[in-house]
């Protein structure tokens, strides 16, 4: 078992959530593309907002693959033209 295993293991049991429940590659996936892509600290904050998503009933494959697809689109669409952010 790796050492993130055993954490995701540990703060689910704190927080009550089976860690069967928890796509974690899905999550690492998404994160890095958000972090290249958009920007780093919007990696943890996108984790959280698709957490809510999926707590609310929507699919966490369905969220992960939306998110990632804006991510990767995003250097297109999102820079700010005067600052290049």
């Amino acid at each position: 078992m790796s050492d993130l295993d055993r954490w995701v293991a540990a703060a689910g049991a704190e927080l009550g959530v089976s860690p069967q429940d928890v796509p974690v590659e899905a999550i690492l996936d998404v994160a890095r593309e958000v972090a290249h892509n958009v920007v780093r600290p919007g990696a943890p904050v996108t984790a959280y907002l698709m957490g809510l998503a999926a707590a609310r009933g929507a699919d966490p494959a369905d969220l992960a693959e939306r998110i990632t697809t804006l991510a990767l689109s995003w250097a297109d669409q999102g820079r700010d033209e005067t600052t290049g952010n």
